[in-house]
C-alpha cells in the first residue's frame, strides 16, 4: 500500500490527534529505521525513549516470541511466572517496595496519583512548572501546561503548581499535601534537569509533612540518563516512581514502583487493569533489562551523552545544550522546521518539544560513529 494510500484511509477513518510526518517506516535494526522504499534513517528519537535497546534487538525479539508461542493473556486473576519475576527485579534493582503493572505511562501516573490519596485521603499533589505527566485525566490535571488543559476543563481538583524554586516548594507542602510529583528531568517541555537543590527541598519537605515524594520516571528512567534509574544519580530516593516508554524494549508497559513505606496502601479492589503486565510484555521486559541494566553499557550512555552534548553545542545557531546521559535538548530558532529537514533531506529523526528546543534521544546501544553521523546530518540540515 502507497502512502497516498495510507494518508487517505487515515483522513477517512483516523481521529485527526497526530500531525504526522509523510514517511512510512516498515523496519528497524538497531539504530536504524527503513522506509517503504528501502530508505535508511538513523533514529535518534527512539519512539520518544521507547526504543532504548534499538529496534528489534534479538534478545528482545527472542524472548516475546517464545512466550508468544506459549501463553499471550490470562488476566490479573491469575498468576504468570514473567509478571511475578519482572516485579521482583524492578524492586530489588531500585525502592525495594511493591509493583504495580500498567499499559502505558499515563496509567502509571494515575495509579501513582491514586496511590497518594489513597495514603492520605483528600489531600493535595504539588507539581512544578514545566512538568508533563500525560493525557488522561488525572495526569493531565498534574500537568500545568494550559494549552493542553483547557480544552478538556474541569479536570481533577486538588493539584498545586509551584514554580522550579526551593522555597516556593517547601511552602506549598503541609499537612494536607499528599504527594510531591515531579520528573527529575523534564522531557516533554526541552530536557530540563531539576536541581539537585529542589529535589533535596522535595524530599525534606515530604519527610516534615508525612507527604510522599513520588518521581515520573517515564522519559528519563530505564537507563537514559546514565544510571539505571534517574534518581541514582542525585541520592535523592523517592517514595515511588513510574516507570514505562523504555522499559518494555518497545511494547507497551509501565510501572508503579513503591518503596517499603508505600508498598501496602492499596488493597484489592482498589486498582486494577486488564492487560496490565501480560505474560509476553512482562518477558519483553525482564529482556531489556537484560540489555539495559548493565555497568558497561550505563557508562558507555554517560561517554556517549557527553560527546553528543558537546557535538550538538558546537552547531550554529545553538544557544543552549541540556543533557542527561543520551537525553539531550538544544535551544535554536525554528526547531520544529529543523526537524522535518532532518528527515526529509537527511534521514535522521529528531523532534521539537515546542518552537526552539530540539530534542535527541537516541537509542542507548547507539555507537560512536552513529552520534558522529548524526551530528553530521543536524549540520547538513541546519546549513539547507
Amino acid at each position: 500500500m502507497s502512502l497516498a494510500e495510507l494518508q487517505a484511509l487515515e483522513r477517512d477513518h483516523v481521529l485527526p490527534t497526530y500531525a504526522r510526518f509523510p514517511v512510512e517506516f516498515v523496519r528497524g535494526e538497531g539504530a536504524w529505521l527503513y522506509d517503504d522504499e528501502g530508505h535508511p534513517y538513523l533514529d535518534f528519537l527512539s519512539g520518544i525513549s521507547v526504543t532504548s535497546v534499538g529496534h528489534c534487538h534479538p534478545h528482545v525479539v527472542r524472548a516475546v516470541t517464545q512466550q508468544a508461542a506459549r501463553l499471550t493473556h490470562t488476566t490479573n486473576m491469575f498468576y504468570t511466572e514473567p509478571a511475578m519475576r519482572l516485579a521482583q527485579r524492578l524492586s530489588q534493582g531500585s525502592l525495594g517496595g511493591k509493583v504495580f503493572f500498567t499499559n502505558s505511562g499515563a496509567e502509571a501516573n494515575e495509579a501513582a496519583i491514586k496511590l497518594a490519596r489513597r495514603a492520605r485521603r483528600g489531600g493535595e499533589i504539588v507539581v512544578v512548572e514545566g512538568a508533563f505527566h500525560g493525557r488522561t485525566y488525572g495526569a493531565l490535571s498534574a500537568t500545568p501546561q494550559e494549552s493542553k488543559q483547557a480544552p478538556f476543563a474541569p479536570l481533577v481538583p486538588g493539584f498545586v503548581v509551584v514554580p522550579k524554586d526551593p522555597d516556593a516548594l517547601r511552602a506549598a507542602v503541609s499537612e494536607r499535601t499528599a504527594a510531591v510529583f515531579l520528573e527529575p528531568v523534564q522531557g516533554e517541555t526541552g530536557v530540563w534537569p531539576l536541581p539537585e537543590e529542589l529535589l533535596r527541598a522535595a524530599r525534606e519537605a515530604c519527610d516534615a509533612a508525612g507527604a510522599a515524594l513520588i518521581y515520573d520516571e517515564i522519559q528519563c528512567g530505564v537507563g537514559r540518563t546514565g544510571t539505571l534509574w534517574a534518581y541514582q544519580a542525585s541520592g535523592v530516593v523517592p517514595d515511588a516512581l513510574t516507570s514505562a516508554k523504555a522499559l518494555g524494549g518497545g511494547f507497551p508497559i509501565g510501572a508503579l514502583i513503591t518503596g517499603p513505606r508505600l508498598a501496602d496502601v492499596l488493597q484489592p479492589g482498589d486498582h486494577g487493569s486488564t492487560f496490565a503486565g501480560g505474560p509476553v510484555v512482562a518477558a519483553a521486559a525482564g529482556a531489556a533489562l537484560d540489555v539495559i541494566d548493565d555497568p558497561a553499557l550505563l557508562r558507555r550512555v554517560r561517554e556517549l551523552g557527553e560527546r553528543l552534548a558537546a557535538g550538538v553545542a558546537q552547531l550554529p545557531g545553538v544557544r543552549e545544550v541540556r543533557a542527561r546521559g543520551l537525553m539531550v535538548g538544544a535551544d535554536l530558532d525554528g526547531a520544529p522546521e529543523l526537524a522535518r529537514r532532518a528527515l526529509l533531506d537527511q534521514r535522521l529523526v529528531v523532534n521539537a518539544t515546542g518552537p526552539d528546543t530540539l530534542r535527541l534521544l537516541p537509542p542507548l546501544i547507539v555507537g560512536e560513529a552513529e552520534v558522529d553521523e548524526a551530528l553530521v546530518r543536524l549540520r547538513a540540515a541546519l546549513s539547507a
